[in-house]
């Protein structure tokens, strides 16, 4: 185990509906890398992950989102699904939740549908990611540059494809997520360009 992100707390915000590997896959590498993770939620309880449409395991919530505090936190997950993004990019406190990273500069990382969230929390503009190639158009039109490769990383905000870019997904985000706060990710939060 190398302990790259020991004394490091990661947050991996998911609802039901989420592509189990998607969440599964990185919480398994950023706890191998020393990190203490936590699945933040709507409900307590467990969340249903799912393989494609198929219904997979069920997985159980740390930290309801009404309790979660993203200054507890020093870096954030967001896996993809179909239903998981739909729901959180309707909960204002979801949104408001993602902000909180991006404001602070702390080092984000989103796979597949993942990127729905930020689209919703208006946190695109002026940056370059990937994500599900569906989704590339909405990507564009929050104005970032949407590119097709296995994982962009853009000043702290890390992007993947699918779940066949995992393990370069998981590799780049423990990079991002062990240098900290990253200036620029707050300054195109808080300003746009």
């Amino acid at each position: 185990m190398s302990a790259r992100l020991l004394n490091k707390h990661v947050a991996i915000l998911a609802a039901d509906g989420f592509e189990q590997v998607e969440l599964t896959g990185p919480k398994e590498a950023l706890e191998e890398a020393g990190a203490h993770v936590s699945v933040v939620s709507l409900n307590s309880g467990e969340i249903q992950g799912m393989n494609h449409l198929e219904k997979g395991d069920k997985i159980p919530v740390d930290v309801t989102l009404d309790q979660a505090n993203p200054d507890d936190f020093d870096a954030l997950m967001l896996p993809g699904g179909l239903a998981n993004p739909d729901t959180l990019r309707t909960v204002p406190e979801a949104l408001d939740f993602v902000r909180a990273f991006f404001h602070a500069g702390k080092p984000v990382a989103a796979i597949c549908h993942g990127p729905q969230i930020l689209i919703s929390a208006d946190l695109l503009k002026g940056r370059k990611l990937t994500s599900w190639p569906a989704i590339q158009v909405d990507v564009r039109h929050a104005g970032a540059q949407w590119v097709n490769a296995e994982v962009v990383v853009d000043n702290g905000l890390v992007t993947s494809r699918k779940p066949d870019d995992i393990p370069a997904f998981n590799k780049k985000m423990i990079e991002e997520f062990a240098e900290g706060i990253h200036a620029k990710q707050r300054e195109l939060a808080t300003h746009g360009h």
